[in-house]
């Protein structure tokens, strides 16, 4: 009787303690300053660098900077949902609860109106950044230097945790966790909220993206030289290209973490979960785009060129190109003929107009699949687009005609192609290539059928890929191919 006594004065007295919530890494598991510098580079980049100049005043004034112009959608931040939980549990029972964090007050004061669950909001305000030491004068003066209970993630909150009466972490970091080890502060609760980091990694750099540079094999098989060098060439080409190309998916994910985070499937990225950090992203970027460029040293310096345009234009892209209605599914289609380009020049095989003719209405086509669907799937749904992609839902029609148009322009290429003279020299029964013809009719109509029924939610290029009956269709190919050049 007399312990159960103790425990009802211990949870009592827990209860009268004010609790003390950090914002950045353990409520919200993105650093929030991080994603508004981002949304102001990608929204307001002419008024980027006259923020940046406000640094000279002190963080806490980048801060409030930032926060003039960009507003994050704090119903679309990436919670820690188990400690929301149990600050929702606390606050059920009595609980007062304060967020309290270095983020500036203006973003801090619309995240505690969206949940509902704060008695009060201590953060920066322009002059003071609220982390460390300000952080903690400001709850002595705040708590009459009464008690109070925090809960943190990084090393800035290490002297909280040790003035706390009773210390917690939510998703701390390596060296939170090594410091609070050897200072021997006692943590009452982890409230976990990621996934596996190697996931994450994984699935930031898109490796399943990397089926898209298979193309650049594509001149090398058709000009049947396969040749061990030639082979090993476009072999290292291919990682080349592909650890760029996963730089560039990053630095899109990172610009676009704001309109992410309202999307369907695209909010589970590991930048817009929160499951990795921006800074981590950057890393990556750096490190990517190092081995892929200092790659492209033992391969014919046109493989450089095509790689460094494929570069520019994929940033370009990501800035501000996929912003302008068809410029954008022109730059798509043409990222992919680079492909073929760079895989040409990487194994020094020309380029007959034949494919580059080919290449240019085929992926205009699956370019516009890909448009195409999300309008679909939009107009489905009753929603208006809202990611500034510069599409209206009554442009899906004439989308349709577009890339139809186009896929079919493709196999008229193509049939032309093997009706003139070139083809003799590389198949000894040319005639044999018509029977393709058929089968890239089906794929192409199967794809926009598909698409028109809303069933299309993925690239159309890793479709192909994945895609049972597209593969079947790609073995008949292949196989008629080699019948006919035997």
């Amino acid at each position: 009787m007399h312990e159960q006594t103790q425990i009802h004065a211990q949870v009592s007295s827990d209860l009268m303690r004010p609790l003390c919530v950090d914002l950045d890494g353990t409520l919200v598991k993105s650093d929030t300053l991080a994603d508004s510098v981002l949304t102001l580079l990608r929204a307001h980049p002419r008024s980027a660098l006259g923020t940046f100049h406000s640094l000279l005043n002190g963080k806490a004034a980048f801060k409030a900077q930032v926060a003039s112009i960009v507003s994050l959608d704090a119903a679309h931040l990436p919670y820690n949902r188990p400690l929301l939980e149990y600050l929702e549990q606390e606050r059920g029972q009595g609980r007062h609860i304060y967020l309290t964090t270095g983020a500036d007050a203006r973003l801090a004061e619309r995240i505690a109106a969206h949940l509902g669950i704060f008695d009060g909001v201590l953060a920066s305000n322009g002059s003071t950044n609220l982390t460390g030491d300000n952080k903690l004068d400001s709850l002595r003066l705040e708590f009459n230097g009464e008690d109070f209970d925090y809960i943190g993630n990084a090393r800035p909150d290490l002297l909280l945790l040790e003035h706390a009466g009773t210390a917690m972490l939510a998703n701390p970091n390596a060296s939170l966790r090594s410091l609070v080890k050897s200072r021997k502060i006692k943590v009452h609760r982890h409230f976990e909220d990621r996934s596996s980091r190697r996931k994450s990694l994984l699935k930031a750099i898109r490796l399943h993206q990397w089926a898209k540079n298979v193309l650049i094999f594509v001149p090398l098989l058709l000009a049947h030289a396969l040749k061990l060098q030639l082979i090993l060439d476009a072999i290292f080409g291919f990682f080349c290209f592909s650890f760029c190309a996963s730089a560039t998916y990053i630095v899109n994910d990172l610009l676009d973490i704001e309109n992410d985070r309202r999307h369907a499937t695209k909010r589970l990225r590991p930048f817009a979960a929160g499951d990795l950090q921006a800074s981590t992203g950057i890393i990556m970027v750096i490190i990517l785009l190092a081995a892929g460029l200092l790659g492209t040293y033992f391969l014919p310096d046109k493989f450089l060129a095509w790689l460094s345009l494929y570069i520019v234009v994929t940033l370009s892209y990501s800035l501000a190109l996929k912003k302008v209605a068809l410029v954008d599914v022109i730059v798509l289609s043409g990222l992919y003929t680079v492909r073929i380009l760079a895989g040409g020049a990487a194994t020094a095989t020309p380029i007959s107009t034949w494919l580059a003719g080919f290449s240019v209405f085929l992926f205009f086509s699956l370019a516009l699949v890909k448009r195409f669907s999300e309008m679909q799937n939009l107009r489905e749904r009753g929603h208006v687009p809202s990611n500034g992609r510069g599409y209206l839902v009554a442009d899906i029609e004439q989308l349709r005609s577009f890339g139809t148009a186009s896929g079919y322009a493709a196999i008229v290429v193509f049939s032309l192609y093997i009706s003139g003279s070139n083809v003799a020299k590389l198949y000894h029964h040319p005639v044999r290539m018509w029977l393709i013809v058929p089968f890239m009719l089906l794929w192409i109509s199967r794809v926009w059928l598909l698409a028109s029924r809303g069933e299309m939610h993925e690239d159309p290029v890793i479709f192909a890929v994945t895609d049972r009956m597209s593969l079947l269709i790609g073995l008949a190919v292949v196989a008629i191919a080699i019948f006919a050049a035997f």
